[in-house]
């Protein structure tokens, strides 16, 4: 009888017990949190419905205290996200070229007005070697909307994510997400129309050593003729602003 009671205990105490949330609702719900959060510029904001942000964080993995790198960071949407993302205990370095930064002055200084902003590194060096020194062991490293840019810069983009992949950790992830070019035109439109072929990313970045790990949906936009400029200020100009389709890769560092 003894037994049976305590058995009887133990299998009430588990159901009573609530149930823990999947990997993936944790993910959903920091995203929530952050993109929900009420200091949050209205600047930012009105960027949103173009940039799907809650998507993009889940799909990023980011989660309370990795170290990222945001390359061709810009005025810092992203950059923001996902330091508020990883805080209190993660670190984030927003790296801009110095050929930038004439035009991100203003910006910039914005930008670390807000609050969220604190714990950011800035990083002010050139593509071709886009990791500050002090940055290493990485989890993860972004590149959102900036492939093409620095295909027109241009940058030795070899070395470039070879200097990405070893400053990740393995099992550390590189995410490119960029504006899709036509299949089959590879770099002739990174200037004219600011979008780049999928393929070209694909391989580059897997001649770095990486192995592509996954792909998402969520900027895709099957109606995009992808036969106009899909740079902020002309896509602005167009009304089109937030609508190109767009790929989101997943490379791992492999040795997880």
């Amino acid at each position: 009888m003894k037994r049976i009671a305590i058995l009887l205990a133990c299998a009430a105490g588990c159901a009573s017990a609530p149930r823990q949330p999947s990997q993936n609702e944790k993910l959903d719900q920091l995203a929530a949190r952050v993109v929900d959060s009420p200091d949050r510029s209205e600047a930012d904001r009105k960027l949103d419905p173009g940039r799907h942000p809650k998507e993009m964080l889940h799909f990023l993995r980011v989660q309370d205290g990795i170290k990222v790198l945001d390359v061709g960071a810009g005025p810092g949407y992203t950059t923001e996200l996902i330091a508020r993302a990883v805080a209190p205990g993660g670190v984030v370095y927003m790296q801009n070229d110095p050929r930038w930064l004439p035009f991100l002055k203003d910006a910039l200084a914005d930008r670390f007005t807000h609050p969220a902003m604190k714990g950011v590194v800035r990083a002010d060096v050139p593509f071709d070697d886009p990791v500050p020194p002090d940055a290493k062991d990485l989890d993860l490293v972004v590149m959102n909307v900036i492939y093409h840019d620095v295909v027109n810069m241009p940058v030795d983009r070899a070395h470039m994510n070879k200097a990405i992949f070893d400053a990740l950790r393995p099992g550390g992830s590189y995410i490119v997400i960029d504006s899709s070019a036509k299949d089959g035109t590879g770099l002739a439109e990174t200037k004219t129309l600011h979008r780049i072929d999928e393929s070209v990313v694909r391989d580059e970045v897997q001649k770095a050593g990486f192995r592509l790990e996954a792909e998402s949906d969520f900027l895709r936009n099957p109606a995009d003729a992808r036969d106009w400029n899909a740079s902020p200020n002309a896509a602005e100009k167009a009304g089109k602003r937030g609508t190109s389709d767009r790929f989101a890769l997943r490379f791992l560092k492999p040795g997880a």
